[in-house]
């Protein structure tokens, strides 16, 4: 693209921080940033070359720079996922109501509506959209009142934050159970769990506030949100980046994690919360420009291209080689020298991973990048994404979302159609697969939470592509009947009540509880409904155990052990085939384990390895 001096200097007016833009050159010579000039925003806004124009907007947009156009254009916003959201990562009958959108689809809701921004988290299971106008749009999962809209409700479709319209919301975060907005005066407002400090109000004695709060933060540019923690950007010198919440693994990055024994005599650890926003000490003399949190840990680049990481560090998400939590950012030193990230970066932050693009716009990952194989303990390139011009990345639980040029990109490991390939196309992909139905689609921007995406994409000339997309209406039967569909309701209840009394029927004939003698039924007997679940501990790294997801403890999950994987013998009579070993505790005979390669031992039972017959024990 040729262009004159007096057309074209890629500077930022905002701030004095420049920044050059990918493939731009002049007289025939790529514009570097010590060459730049003073280029105003408004004059990018009127530039008479339109693809010039909308690639510099772009690029004040990296930078984290408001343009007015972007206010104003927003996009079409898609989900593609689960949308059980109470369901999410729980153990649910088979049948739970909700249904997957394995396509990208539209929400009834926002239709029409210009999409400036949209935030999840590797821990969420709920999502916050903002408008051009605007407006803060929630959904999902509400146990905590993370949505905002003063009650505990779950929301399937987007609803409008009522007690936010008196503000202009502009950018949002969402935690495990909280979220977080700013409005365009940098006041900071936030919803949900408060456990921790994590809303950043100054206090923790309202555990719940499923109201906005106002945050202890002022002038604040960004915020990004992990499991129970946040992370702002300031304008404030001396304060760019301040956090609150959970300091458990050091990710607030104070340098220490806040320990403390719950009682003198006591053993148990306990961690004090952060309630009130604190500047980290070590970053004062520098300006912070972005940052990405996982759900233990954050990635900081500052104004420079240096990288920061700190927090939990296993399976390597830090990018230090080892996996060592630091309680202090720490330089990732991958990144330094020649190799410094351009003022364009991206970054992301996965449960257990992290990605940025460097130099040439490269993409990097580290950590847990893949569910098999090797863990990635310093940043290493994404071959397969080499020669894209990327623009936007997330990362969810165990998804990349990536938006390059005119497609959508995608890989992980997905459980309800997270990664949009489609009902046709592949559930996971360890290498990144594009998303063939968005394909020739501007996307302006991602973001991947537990078991669901969202994708932000340009209408303007795919109108008709748009239109073929699937249209999201909402689970009816997860509300109340909605008119017209009454007799469904009562079809489904019905059908609900039938099973259940069949399972209770078919559980007293597997136990051989008969009073008149008839014959006992062969075969492993039911678990009783009404006797409490009994959990078995599993084997777990102390890694595996302190980076486990968080949705089973602060939701309430009562997720059992399989008891077709993991149990060994078998008592009380029985038959069966397999693999699995098993020592009894009482009794004599022998036994077999239903399905797997060997587990825990039931109390009652005995010893065998493959097929036998168990005798009950007498005991």
């Amino acid at each position: 693209m040729m262009l004159s001096n007096k057309d074209l200097s890629t500077a930022v007016a905002g701030r004095g921080k420049f920044i050059e833009t990918q493939n731009i050159s002049c007289r025939g010579r790529p514009l570097r940033t010590p060459e730049v000039r003073d280029f105003s925003l408004e004059r990018a806004t009127v530039c008479s070359n339109e693809n010039l124009r909308r690639r510099i907007l772009r690029a004040f947009t990296m930078a984290g720079e408001p343009t007015s156009e972007e206010e104003v254009k927003g996009g079409e916003l898609l989900l593609c996922g689960s949308t059980a959201w109470d369901h999410i990562g729980r153990k649910t009958p088979n049948d739970s109501i909700g249904a997957a959108l394995p396509s990208p689809s539209r929400l009834r809701p926002l239709m029409g509506v210009p999409i400036v921004y949209v935030a999840s988290g590797s821990a969420s299971c709920h999502c916050v959209a903002v408008d051009a106008s605007g407006r803060c749009f929630t959904w999902g999962r509400n146990e905590r009142g993370q949505l905002g809209v003063g009650d505990q409700v779950t929301r399937d479709l987007p609803t409008v934050v009522s007690s936010l319209t008196k503000y202009k919301v502009i950018k949002a975060g969402a935690g495990k159970q909280f979220s977080v907005v700013l409005t365009d005066e940098g006041d900071s407002l936030a919803f949900g769990c408060n456990k921790h400090g994590q809303l950043g109000s100054g206090s923790i004695k309202n555990e719940l506030e499923s109201a906005p709060v106002k945050s202890l933060v002022s002038k604040a540019t960004h915020v990004a949100c992990g499991s129970e923690f946040t992370v702002w950007l300031s304008s404030i010198p001396g304060a760019t980046i301040l956090t609150a919440g959970l300091p458990q693994y050091g990710q607030l990055g104070h340098g220490t994690d806040h320990q403390y024994n719950a009682k003198e005599s006591s053993v148990k650890i306990m961690f004090e919360a952060q309630p009130r926003p604190k500047a980290i000490a070590s970053l004062t003399e520098k300006t912070v420009v972005k940052i990405a949190c996982g759900n233990n840990h954050t990635v900081a680049v500052d104004s420079i291209g240096n990288v920061y990481t700190w927090g939990y560090g296993g399976y390597g998400r830090l990018g230090h080689r080892e996996q060592k939590d630091e309680f202090a950012p720490r330089v990732v030193d991958q990144f330094q020298r020649h190799n410094l990230l351009p003022p364009t970066a991206v970054v992301a932050a996965g449960s257990a991973f992290s990605a940025c693009t460097a130099a040439g716009g490269q993409l990097y990952m580290w950590g847990r990048v893949k569910t098999t194989g090797d863990n990635w303990m310093y940043p290493k390139p994404v071959y397969d994404m080499g020669g894209w011009a990327i623009h936007c990345i997330d990362c969810g639980d165990k998804s990349t979302f990536v938006g390059a040029e005119k497609s959508c990109i995608s890989w992980g490991t997905a459980l309800y159609g997270e990664l949009g390939y489609g009902p046709t196309g592949p559930k996971s992909s360890a290498s990144p697969k594009k998303v063939d139905i968005l394909e020739g689609m501007d996307v302006l921007s991602v973001a991947c939470g537990v078991g669901h995406s969202v994708v932000v994409v340009d209408p303007k000339g795919v109108e008709d592509q748009i239109e073929k997309l699937t249209v999201f209406e909402g689970n009816v039967a997860a509300s109340e009947p909605v008119k017209g569909n009454e007799e469904a309701s009562e079809k489904v209840s019905s059908k609900k009540s039938k099973i259940q009394k069949e399972e209770a029927e078919g559980d007293t004939t597997a136990l051989g509880s008969s009073q008149n003698g008839e014959k006992k039924r062969r075969g492993r007997p039911r678990k009783n409904p009404q006797e409490p679940a009994e959990k078995k501990p599993r084997g777990k790294t102390e890694e595996a155990e302190s980076d486990e997801s968080d949705h089973d403890e602060a939701d309430g999950d009562d997720s059992e052990a399989s008891d077709e994987s993991e149990d060994g013998g078998k008592g009380s009579g029985g038959r069966g085939r397999g693999r699995g070993r098993g020592r009894g505790r009482s009794g004599g005979g022998r036994g077999a384990s239903s399905k797997g390669d060997g587990g825990e031992p039931k109390k009652s039972g005995g010893r065998g390895r493959g097929r036998g017959r168990g005798r009950k024990s007498e005991a």
